[in-house]
């Protein structure tokens, strides 16, 4: 069975067909939180998530939107969550707002956080690539992490931490849109990334009169 990974779509329309176009064919797609935030298509990022019924986890993005979060925005995040609060249908709310904070697919093998898995509120801890370790496996083969936007994984003899990246605002010095693949009856992954239209997010974020370095950072991949 092979499992598709994804995380941090951030609204971001352009890098999530693109990635959906280009990942292989696998059995289960799964999202590990923030479909929405900074880029201008919040709804059409649930919308496609529904439509395919990937399960997905609350980020704090989401969380934001929906509710309180515990972090204190800066000016660009602020701006992403004012605007998909605005923009959102009343049934992507609810949608967005039933959100679990972790969950566990595939029997049992595979689990979802956005933070940490220790971390209550799943956000208060960023979980860097080099700060994995067996540790933080439990009873899952493959735990899921997203949060950070900096793609990485770590095998161990009884199982995988990966964070696929972020499909629509990497942070990791790549520019491109992230997403990783498991094989849960080798258990591998393989890390993935894929180019995209960038000029068009960043003509449609001026449009929607969001802060500029929303795009901008995009082409740096930061």
């Amino acid at each position: 069975m092979k499992v598709g990974l994804i995380s941090d779509i951030h609204g971001n329309r352009v890098a999530l067909e693109t990635v959906l176009e280009e990942m292989p064919p696998v059995d289960e797609l799964v999202c590990a939180g923030d479909v929405v935030g900074y880029n201008p298509w919040p709804g059409d990022c649930i919308d496609e998530l529904r439509r395919r019924d990937v399960p997905t986890v609350l980020g704090n993005h989401d969380d934001a939107v929906v509710g309180e979060t515990p972090f204190r925005f800066n000016g660009m995040a602020r701006a992403g969550v004012e605007y998909a609060n605005a923009e959102l249908a009343a049934d992507q709310l609810a949608w967005l707002g039933e959100l679990p904070t972790e969950r566990t697919e595939c029997g049992g093998r595979v689990k979802l956080v956005h933070g940490h898995p220790d971390d209550p509120h799943r956000y208060a801890r960023y979980t860097y690539p080099d700060e994995f370790s067996a540790g933080l496996l439990g009873d899952e083969d493959v735990l899921v992490l997203g949060h950070t936007h900096v793609q990485g994984a770590k095998q161990y003899g009884d199982g995988i931490v990966v964070n696929p990246g972020s499909v629509g605002q990497p942070r990791d010095g790549d520019p491109r849109a992230g997403y990783a693949v498991v094989d849960l009856a080798a258990l591998t992954v393989e890390t993935h990334r894929v180019e995209y239209d960038i000029e068009a997010v960043q003509q449609a974020v001026t449009e929607a009169g969001l802060p500029e370095r929303i795009g901008t950072r995009l082409a740096r991949g930061e």
